[in-house]
């Protein structure tokens, strides 16, 4: 299926393969390449071979989707046996607390057993881009916690703007190797695919601009438990900050460091979703403890040194009447 759309203010001034490849994440950057070099793309309908040209605003792209398998169609709709507890929901969208070990959505290397396939009676209709119906944001595969989705392409636009300006509040809990210098901060460094490494990203000069903030709750003598909130919401930020911080988080695979500490995954979670509701109006925040794999972790820790850790919680979902 051919691929056209409209370059956002967001996305100005970005590398066109870049942009393709966040755009389809069936195909890889380097698939996305080999079809720009081949005349696939164009931009206001002229032909552009460069796939270090960058895009303006309001440029209308087309591309013929690169000479490289992607999935049968059917493959991406079949519902999977995954459990997947779901925190809120009305006509219109669905709140979810994501487990470990599973992938968001269909992409090159891993078309079964996903979120979406996971939730796709619940999401079935005109949800948007058919390999990520209802998507509006993503966790990584070993992160866990809450997760918006919307049921209808409408009501994903308008999450998704609301994402980009900046109105959907979403806080995570991390424990890391070590204790940051200063008790609060902000961690503001540009975002790129590593040089090397394609399957992960970096702190590179001509990255997107990505910042991340984040307070220390609790300390023990050489890890801390951090409370942290986006700016942004690049891929793998808050992993790649904190290692760029010297702060890595404990159990992640890609960007952490081995440790006889490391729990079952990654030790991150998204526990607070706060959004303001596109059709009723209604603010809603959800709440999510974190999860029970984190106890082996937490038990070998002890009491920390300084602060304490936040209580486990039940799950919870406040909302507070629209302004008239």
């Amino acid at each position: 299926m051919p691929l056209r759309f409209e370059v956002t203010a967001q996305e100005a001034g970005r590398r066109l393969d870049r942009l393709l490849a966040d755009r389809d994440g069936r195909f890889s950057r380097t698939a996305w390449q080999r079809a720009v070099a081949g005349g696939r793309v164009t931009v206001d309908g002229r032909p552009v071979t460069a796939e270090a040209f960058l895009v303006r605003a309001g440029q209308i792209v087309e591309a013929e989707p690169p000479e490289e398998a992607g999935p049968p169609v059917a493959l991406t709709h079949e519902p999977v046996p995954v459990p997947v507890p779901i925190r809120f929901q009305d006509a219109h969208l669905l709140v979810v607390a994501k487990p470990r070990g599973l992938v968001v959505h269909p992409a090159a290397g891993h078309w079964h057993h996903t979120l979406v396939q996971a939730l796709w009676p619940a999401i079935r209709g005109d949800a948007g881009d058919p390999l990520r119906p209802g998507v509006v944001h993503r966790l990584d595969k070993d992160t866990t916690g809450l997760m918006l989705v919307a049921r209808s392409a409408e009501v994903r636009r308008r999450l998704s703007e609301a994402l980009a300006a900046r109105r959907i509040e979403r806080r995570y809990w991390a424990v890391v190797h070590g204790v940051p210098r200063w008790p609060a901060g902000r961690v503001e460094a540009p975002l790129g695919r590593h040089p090397r490494a394609r399957q992960r990203m970096a702190v590179v000069p001509d990255g997107r601009p990505a910042a991340t903030l984040y307070t220390v709750l609790a300390r023990w003598d050489q890890y801390s438990w951090l409370e942290l909130g986006l700016e942004t919401g690049r891929t793998h930020q808050i992993r790649v900050h904190l290692a760029h911080l010297g702060h890595p988080v404990v159990g992640d695979p890609a960007y952490g460091r081995p440790d006889l500490m490391t729990p079952v995954g990654q030790a991150l979670h998204a526990f607070c979703l706060t959004f303001t509701h596109p059709v009723t109006g209604v603010r809603i925040t959800c709440l999510e403890p974190w999860p029970a794999d984190w106890e082996p972790l937490l038990g070998r820790l002890g009491p920390p040194r300084e602060g304490a850790v936040p209580e486990a919680g039940i799950t919870g979902v406040a909302t507070a009447e629209a302004e008239p």
